[in-house]
């Protein structure tokens, strides 16, 4: 049997896969973002150490046969330690917009699309270290090294500094061409590569579990992969791993991911180009920050039940006509538009504006900015023949429908679809393991069903998406005074 442990924004996710594939357990456990301020996104390093173990002891009736683990998690996030490997402040998470001014400062410094394939942007992690020495110089002065995420988790499994690929693809410290850290990126930062992780491919060994870790999960020393980030994983767990089996994951955040047989950056747009979990393969990825995070917070302002009881109500609703327009960038937002000021924004409310009617106008507003990531991906000539849908949104059949409506493109759902990181999680340890081929184990997910836009909406969905891309051109420099 194998681990695969996710690193959520929400919550941790871990599943048992046995010899031949099969998810035959699983578990989760919550977590909270902090946010102590405006553009600011935070969570403290050690809760997600308290959810991976509260998800363990679910699982331990399995955990006595598990050979191997691999990890997932939130990309971007920065936990800054010190020599002694403690932890300095709260990590700065992917969808944290405060550091625009530093993005800026880096592009000036040197050519960060030229280097790293990619523009500076908020939500990664080398600008979140321009702001700390700018903001908190006696944390940046402390700081010894700079994990990820899932690689604090790895640090508290292993006793190990280590990372992959294509989680650092989205720090802005790699040189993803040759998938090594690039010196140029570490000093505009105050890095050296002394300070950083070791760099390893997904299915690589980095470490076992130490004994006093292995005790407690009632398990034997076991192998630790490298992983990936949480795209990168969910799509091995869906199995896109060659060029044009692609995924659009409905988390937290919404992402377009479309793996590639070589390196073609194109950062106009918005696209990240980054290494995917396996040597010499990449990806083309287009992201938005808010996805099913917008629906979860449409939900809980409205004091809906669930997101599932509000999709329930939008479907069923008398009247399917509304003259509401959402823009989903909560979070502020990065494809098309690189801008961390953007704001969440309702449009054409009226006395009879109903919670139904402001889910709807959520779930089309995310998949119009969907829409723009799927776009500009063509654009960039990604491979984008067959598009599978991962992530716990992928549970909505409704919102598939309508999100095959707006891109005008079939969308697959397969089996497992909600738990596809930390199926692929999963895989990657099976490979480190037992040294399978790639093709064996990261097959396609059995086909659950598919979606089909329907011709007879197109007038209609056009008409919309074109409102809503005018929307925030007209808003544009409105927020930007806003944050003035």
């Amino acid at each position: 049997m194998y681990l695969g442990i996710d690193i959520g924004t929400s919550a941790v996710k871990s599943i048992v896969m046995d010899e031949h594939g099969a998810i035959i357990a699983e578990s989760s456990a919550p977590l909270t973002v902090l946010r102590p301020h405006p553009l600011m996104s935070e969570q403290h390093p050690d809760s997600w150490w308290v959810a991976v173990n509260q998800t363990i002891v679910s699982l331990s009736k399995y955990t006595p046969a598990v050979r191997g683990i691999g990890l997932s998690g939130q990309m971007h996030g920065a936990v800054l330690l010190d020599q002694s490997h403690k932890v300095l402040r709260p990590a700065i998470l992917w969808n944290d917009g405060r550091s625009g001014e530093e993005c800026h400062e880096l592009e000036e410094a040197v050519d960060v699309a030229e280097i790293t394939g990619n523009h500076a942007m908020p939500g990664f992690t080398a600008p979140k270290l321009l702001w700390v020495r700018k903001h908190e110089g006696d944390v940046f002065a402390a700081t010894k090294t700079v994990l990820l995420p899932k690689d604090y988790v790895r640090l508290r499994m292993t006793g190990e500094l280590a990372t992959d690929m294509s989680d650092a693809s989205g720090t802005l410290w790699l040189n993803v061409a040759d998938r090594c850290w690039h010196p140029d990126m570490l000093d505009a930062t105050g890095l050296t590569e002394e300070r950083m992780p070791a760099l390893f491919e997904g299915s690589d060994v980095t470490g076992v579990l130490t004994s006093e870790v292995a005790t407690a999960w009632g398990m034997n020393r076991v192998p630790v992969v490298g992983g990936a980030g949480d795209q990168a994983a969910g799509a091995v767990g869906a199995g896109a791993v060659v060029p044009g089996r692609c995924t659009l994951s409905l988390g937290t955040s919404g992402v377009m991911f479309a793996p590639d047989s070589g390196y073609h950056p194109n950062p106009s747009g918005g696209i990240h180009t980054f290494c995917h979990a396996f040597p010499d393969t990449w990806h083309e990825m287009a992201v938005i920050l808010s996805a099913a995070g917008s629906l979860t917070w449409i939900a809980g302002v409205t004091a809906s039940k669930s997101e599932s009881a509000l999709i329930n109500e939008v479907e069923s609703r008398e009247s399917t006509s509304t003259d509401v327009l959402f823009l989903p960038y909560l979070s502020g937002e990065r494809t098309p538009h690189n801008d961390p000021l953007a704001k969440g924004v309702f449009s054409g409310l009226t006395p009879d504006t109903s919670r139904a009617d402001l889910g709807y106008a959520v779930l089309e507003g995310v998949a119009f900015a969907l829409r723009d990531c799927y776009t500009e991906l063509v654009e960039a000539r990604a491979n984008l023949e067959e598009i599978s849908v991962i992530g716990g949104g992928s549970q909505s059949r409704y919102w598939g429908q309508l999100i095959s409506d707006v891109l005008q493109k079939p969308l697959i759902y397969r089996k497992d679809a909600a738990v596809g990181p930390a199926l692929g999680a999963a895989r990657l340890a099976m490979l480190g393991v037992e040294g399978s081929a790639v093709a064996s184990v990261c097959r396609e997910a059995r086909a659950d069903f598919s979606v089909y836009p329907r011709t007879d909406r197109i007038n209609e969905i056009e008409s919309r998406y074109f409102e809503f891309k005018a929307f925030y051109q007209d808003l544009r420099s409105h927020f930007g005074r806003l944050n003035a």
